[in-house]
């Protein structure tokens, strides 16, 4: 089982009617930026440890489970909106870091949010960290009354109670789940994270905590126009990494390219970016060694 070298400490903060769960690792000082770190799509903040240990500096280090996720409330809901998760953001860093901008590292789906939450709250980060945040292909108007149908068919689909998340018999079966899902994920590591990316139910079965409503598709059309206006209201230095393996290419298939998301990149004034060698979409697990020099010779610079 993997060991980490540091520990995080477990706290609850209620926001927007929500307990919503934080783990911190360090301490708050004189000089020291809040570095906070926002996961991605059925993921849990527990997924930066292996980044948080290879850290050389002893950063204070802010990292929620985004609401639905881990062990934050399920709101009253049978969707997500895009939205609520910039809000919870703001809250969160109104509590931890009321009088400093912060850092702000997000993956993925965490990525998209801190990159629109510093378009639309320039003042409150110092620097930005997005890990293959890509955002969405552009759509068109006419996609619009097909999406809608698809929202409400999936609503459907979720209350029929057809949409729910695979249990599994112990650890080991989440933790072989993991490997199977990223083949550079070792063993140590995938045994380790599976006990705080699931947990066992009154039966003992062992459940992905992460809310089913999660996987209903976006009501709403990703509009590249308005993205591109919330970059462009980007103050933070920003550096945009990206795995060696090409995961826009298996997702989209040419309809959305490393290419297209590095031109969008070009309307934030600040940006640079950078390459993680021997790694997938979960670079945070492959290659965490590498990926903390990037942030901390970043943020240092």
């Amino acid at each position: 089982m993997y060991q980490p070298r540091r520990i995080f400490r477990n706290q609850f903060v209620p926001i927007r009617n929500l307990n919503y769960h934080v783990l911190t690792w360090g301490e708050p000082g004189p000089g020291k930026v809040p570095l906070v770190m926002v996961h991605g799509w059925m993921d849990v903040a527990a997924s930066y440890q292996f980044v948080v240990d290879e850290f050389e500096r002893d950063h204070y280090v802010i990292a929620p489970d985004w609401r639905g996720y881990g062990a934050t409330d399920v709101p009253h809901t049978d969707n997500y909106w895009f939205p609520d998760y910039l809000a919870d953001l703001d809250f969160l860093i109104d509590h931890f870091s009321p009088d400093q901008p912060v850092n702000l590292v997000g993956h993925s789906m965490g990525g998209n949010v801190a990159m629109h939450y510093s378009g639309v709250k320039p003042a409150r980060v110092r620097r930005l960290v997005n890990l293959e945040g890509f955002g969405m292909p552009k759509t068109k108007p006419s996609q619009a009354p097909g999406r809608l149908a698809k929202w409400i068919d999936e609503l459907k689909a979720y209350h029929r109670g057809e949409m729910e998340l695979k249990p599994y018999d112990s650890a080991d079966g989440v933790a072989q789940r993991l490997m199977k899902t990223n083949k550079r994920l070792t063993q140590d590591k995938a045994g380790w994270l599976a006990r705080h990316w699931a947990k066992p139910d009154a039966e003992g079965k062992w459940r992905i905590l992460g809310h089913a409503a999660h996987k209903i598709v976006n009501a709403n059309l990703s509009r590249e126009d308005e993205v591109l206006e919330l970059y462009k209201a980007i103050t933070a230095p920003t550096l945009a990494v990206v795995a060696s393996d090409d995961s826009l290419s298996q997702w989209w298939q040419g309809r959305f390219t490393l290419a297209q998301y590095e031109e969008r990149l070009k309307s934030v004034s600040d940006h640079r970016v950078v390459r993680i060698e021997d790694a997938g979409h979960m670079m945070h697990h492959d290659q965490p060694r590498q990926l903390a020099q990037h942030i901390e010779s970043f943020l240092g610079g």
